[in-house]
């Protein structure tokens, strides 16, 4: 199938789907379709088998339910758009050349990808909204989209090779790199006290994409806006700069 990423800042990736072809995301990515896009939505899809694939797609930040978007009769054009500002990658999913990425990173794929925890760890209630670091664990045999935030740098990493990073900024890595997350005493941090800083280490082999946007960072900018002005009796404006950076946080932290 073919596909195009459009625009810059804010992109929209735009599928082009022939008679029969499907794609897959969650129900909430979709931005636009063309008229015979036919839309089913249900508890398989993207590697889900039975109860229990069910819920370990939901854990990973995957959802309970995924969409198939398939062309009825004529080609048919189907587009996501990012939530933040970022980038759109494409990516070759196959058996041994899987991927991890961060829990919201997952925009869409084709039939064949399978949606799963790959890392889990409490960080405390400071950072992603109190739920921790969750990573999803995409693979099987599939194209997948992923949705980075930000500015994209990317790493190979020679085998044994290493790198410090915060958690917020690791968009993806192939799974060929082993990641853990570890305590870095005598940095306060004003999300966790003065208890050290988590940084998750990311060892080769293996390519890396980090992303210059973090959840946390973003959370930490808004919050000087979340309604004191309204609070205070100060200017409309305020309380409208609150209502809109508090649906900003609601969306990405309300799952």
């Amino acid at each position: 199938m073919d596909h195009k990423i459009l625009g810059t800042t804010m992109p929209v990736l735009e599928m082009m789907l022939q008679p029969g072809e499907t794609i897959v995301a969650e129900p909430g990515e979709l931005s636009w379709i063309s008229g015979n896009i036919q839309m089913k939505t249900s508890t398989s899809g993207a590697g889900a088998k039975g109860l229990f694939g069910v819920i370990m797609r939901a854990a990973s930040g995957g959802g309970l339910f995924m969409t198939e978007y398939s062309a009825q009769g004529a080609p048919g054009m189907v587009a996501f758009a990012t939530k933040l500002p970022g980038q759109i990658m494409a990516m070759d999913v196959a058996p041994g050349k899987g991927y991890m990425i961060h829990r919201h990173g997952f925009l869409c794929g084709t039939p064949g990808v399978e949606l799963t925890v790959g890392f889990q760890r409490s960080l405390g209630a400071g950072i992603f909204g109190g739920q921790g670091l969750v990573l999803q664990k995409i693979g099987g045999q599939a194209q997948a989209w992923i949705e980075l935030d930000g500015e994209v740098v990317t790493y190979d990493l020679a085998a044994g090779q290493g790198l410090l990073v915060h958690p917020g900024h690791v968009g993806m890595f192939e799974e060929s790199v082993n990641f853990d997350i570890q305590t870095v005493p005598g940095i306060a941090n004003v999300l966790f006290g003065n208890q050290g800083l988590f940084l998750a280490r990311l060892t080769g082999p293996g390519k890396i994409w980090l992303q210059s946007l973090t959840i946390s960072g973003l959370a930490h900018a808004l919050m000087p806006y979340l309604g004191h002005e309204a609070a205070a009796g100060g200017v409309a404006g305020g309380a409208v700069g609150g209502a809109v950076a508090g649906q900003v946080l609601k969306d990405l932290f309300g799952q």
